[in-house]
């Protein structure tokens, strides 16, 4: 890998123009700036493709409806070494893109992912929610990956690694791409979780019960489209004998 790497910024967007133009300022005052920034607009009837040009970012249109699309869209789109993918609520801090791609200086690892807090909600409440809600996330998922999982708000992967599982990844709008993500690379790839959580701040719109009951029944569906072949135990044991 070269001493330093390209970052291609990835941002699916939907309708969120007002919440985008705030995480495009705040990738602009980054410590390390992004090489790229690519704005997925997935078919948006509010003006997001133009606040993201007017930024300066790269505008790529997905026509096909769904976080997966969009997300693969951009990924496809990238022209960095390295694939560093946040949300359009998301806020990070000034050294998230340094923090991630020193993640990835260690050659042995693929994708790295991390945590959050909520810049939004009861102030006393916003850790411990956040805490929560990717705390129950993990624990569900890892023991159905046999790894550590992936979570689209906060997460980075080699541009070569997407392109190994490019072609077996869904794009059903009905699934979670970070998750499908995550079931595809940790069969070859290093998957690691990295400290970090007060680097992106995230809408905590995503607890809200019919939000979060929307979500869950797309994680249960997201790990059932791997089934027969991808159960969890024979998951574990390819991982074991995999790690031997």
């Amino acid at each position: 890998m070269p001493e330093s790497p390209a970052v291609s910024v990835v941002i699916p967007v939907r309708d969120d123009a007002v919440p985008l133009a705030a995480c495009l300022e705040a990738l602009a005052a980054q410590q390390r700036p992004a090489d790229e920034i690519i704005v997925v607009d997935n078919a948006s009837t509010d003006h997001s493709g133009d606040i993201a040009r007017a930024a300066g970012a790269r505008v790529v249109y997905c026509g096909e409806r769904g976080i997966p699309a969009a997300a693969a869209a951009g990924y496809d789109a990238a022209r960095g070494d390295l694939i560093l993918r946040l949300d359009a609520d998301s806020l990070p801090a000034p050294g998230w893109i340094a923090h991630m791609t020193a993640a990835l200086s260690d050659p042995a690892v693929d994708a790295v992912t991390a945590g959050a807090v909520f810049h939004d909600g009861p102030e006393r409440q916003r850790r411990p929610m956040a805490w929560a809600f990717l705390g129950t996330y993990t624990a569900f998922a890892f023991p159905a990956l046999g790894h550590a999982p992936l979570w689209g708000s906060n997460m980075a992967f080699r541009r070569r690694a997407w392109q190994s599982v490019r072609d077996r990844v869904h794009l059903d709008p009905n699934l979670h791409d970070d998750l499908d993500l995550a079931f595809h690379l940790g069969e070859h790839h290093r998957i690691r979780i990295i400290r970090g959580r007060q680097q992106m701040r995230v809408s905590s719109r995503t607890v809200r019960p019919r939000r979060f009951a929307k979500s869950f029944s797309r994680g249960m569906g997201t790990v059932f489209a791997h089934w027969p072949h991808e159960i969890p135990p024979l998951r574990w044991a390819r991982r074991l004998g995999w790690r031997r």
